[in-house]
């Protein structure tokens, strides 16, 4: 005759059944929840990548002004004592390229994807999230006028950062 003891090993289908179903509720609230988080750390990536991009725009602008640089007049070669100083600036002081950028005639600033890039990866430390004119990069980069457009396309919502490099301005928007 067995025992009490080893006649008790084991759960019941009842016990079971009541666990799995702790777990599926517990599943329905936690999903939901970790859903939104990874939303919220897309969102926070863009918006910590506009402010290292906003510092490195200040600190350009700085270290133009530093320079005793201050007028419209001023030369638009590459910017000594900031990074590799290869960055090139504007009449105001604005980042603009790191290379070959002579500035329009009447004093405008009319930026290219190409020159949106090179400031992002001009002012951004190493370990920045990637931009390209094509695909498959952190963030795409675009060009209007004077304001360049940094579309973040690791979550597909249409994330932007705006650089307006006639007046230093950083815009971001997320959606």
């Amino acid at each position: 005759m067995m025992s009490r003891k080893q006649q008790a090993k084991g759960f019941t289908l009842i016990e079971l059944v009541v666990v799995i179903a702790i777990l599926a509720i517990l599943a329905a609230f936690a999903l939901p929840r970790f859903a939104q988080l990874s939303e919220q750390a897309h969102n926070s990536s863009v918006q910590g990548t506009s402010g290292a991009l906003s510092a490195g725009v200040a600190l350009a602008k700085a270290q133009w002004v530093g320079n005793g640089a201050s007028t419209a007049s001023a030369d638009r070669t590459d910017l000594s004592g900031f990074g590799d100083e290869t960055i090139e600036v504007s009449e105001e002081g604005w980042p603009v390229a790191t290379g070959g950028y002579t500035g329009e005639s009447d004093g405008t600033v009319s930026m290219t994807a190409d020159r949106c890039v090179q400031v992002w990866q001009a002012l951004l430390q190493s370990n920045a999230p990637t931009v390209s004119t094509g695909t498959g990069e952190d963030y795409t980069a675009s060009a209007s006028g004077s304001e360049c457009n940094y579309t973040y396309t690791l979550d597909g919502e249409g994330n932007t950062i705006e650089y307006d490099a006639s007046n230093g301005d950083i815009t971001t928007t997320i959606n």
